[in-house]
């Protein structure tokens, strides 16, 4: 039960070993910059009625680029440690950083293109009941909405460094990645910055597709609405978890090829469906209702088709014996 607070006591009194070799200012201020933009992050999460500390008209915005930050930390750790096994855990992770952020990026454009605005609250806002019925407006109870929170969730984990997409802290091939060379409070602040982006993104999530702080039903609305908001949180969380738990490790090109041959496609797919259902939003008629799931619910499952027969279709090589001659 107490096993957390004596390995957080630990980190605090272990001495700071820094390599003779290293850029001391630089090796100083890595960590710091890992784990400061994600608190600057929790600042334009609205986490109940009225409770986000700044109610930004740019707040998606302001989240995205401050989430950006953290790669030059990783840059930085693995460059100011002068340590070969550190620069190249540095570069994988931030190769993988950059490829994933397109996606994550890209998943949460219909999000902005349906709701008009780049405040979260008012995001939260348009997710509720209306003026009349009994089930919440969610993104993640459209066709888009509910693609796009799969495939952002797929993206937030590998930009958290989770597994299965943990390949710059590969331990069988580069040691721990560009904290290698870090012990101590130090060391304890990159996994700090982990986890606090882990809560981060789990909460964008929740903001974005699954209402919020809005409750799903009308008659679930007495229910607090921070309490609804940290459920969220931990069902998203235990997604992380599960994955973690039941998935193994992925190649490095495995992990690039579905960045760029599938996620990116699958991505702007989306969003041409959430462009057409916006377009055809307010149709009198049952028909236009109709076509708009239809086409919603088939262009993500025509793309995944094609894109999965494309990527993950397994080579069949000939195989060629040498012999000692």
């Amino acid at each position: 039960m107490f096993q957390p607070v004596a390995d957080g006591l630990k980190m605090l009194i272990k001495e700071d070993i820094v390599p003779r070799a290293a850029d001391r200012g630089a090796h100083f201020l890595a960590p710091l910059l890992v784990v400061t933009p994600t608190v600057l992050a929790y600042a334009v999460l609205p986490m109940g009625r009225g409770m986000s500390a700044v109610d930004m008209e740019a707040g998606l915005l302001f989240f995205l680029a401050v989430g950006g930050l953290k790669e030059f930390g990783f840059l930085l750790a693995g460059w100011s440690s002068r340590n070969k096994y550190a620069l190249l855990g540095a570069l994988r992770a931030l190769a993988q950083m950059i490829s994933y952020e397109a996606p994550l990026v890209l998943a949460v454009v219909p999000v902005v293109m349906v709701a008009g605005t780049l405040s979260l609250a008012q995001i939260v806002e348009l997710q509720g009941f209306g003026e009349s019925g009994a089930l919440a407006h969610w993104m993640a109870f459209t066709p888009w909405g509910a693609v796009g929170f799969v495939l952002f969730m797929i993206a937030a984990t590998a930009e958290s460094n989770r597994s299965p997409f943990d390949m710059p802290e590969g331990e069988s091939e580069i040691i721990a990645g560009p904290m290698v060379e870090y012990s101590g409070f130090k060391y304890a602040l990159f996994y700090l910055g982990e986890y606090m982006g882990l809560f981060a993104v789990s909460g964008l999530g929740a903001t974005l597709f699954l209402g919020g702080w809005q409750a799903p039903v009308r008659f679930l609305a007495w229910f607090p609405s921070w309490g609804w908001f940290f459920l969220k949180l931990l069902f998203c969380l235990g997604l992380f978890i599960w994955l973690r738990a039941t998935l193994p490790r992925l190649r490095v090109d495995q992990l690039m090829g579905l960045a760029w041959k599938f996620l990116l496609p699958m991505t702007l797919i989306n969003l041409v469906g959430a462009g057409l259902w916006r377009w055809t939003e307010g149709a009198p008629a049952w028909y236009w209702e109709a076509a708009r799931w239809a086409i919603g619910l088939g262009l993500p499952i025509l793309g995944w088709r094609a894109l999965s027969a494309a990527v993950f279709r397994p080579r069949r090589r000939r195989r060629v014996y040498r012999f000692a001659e």
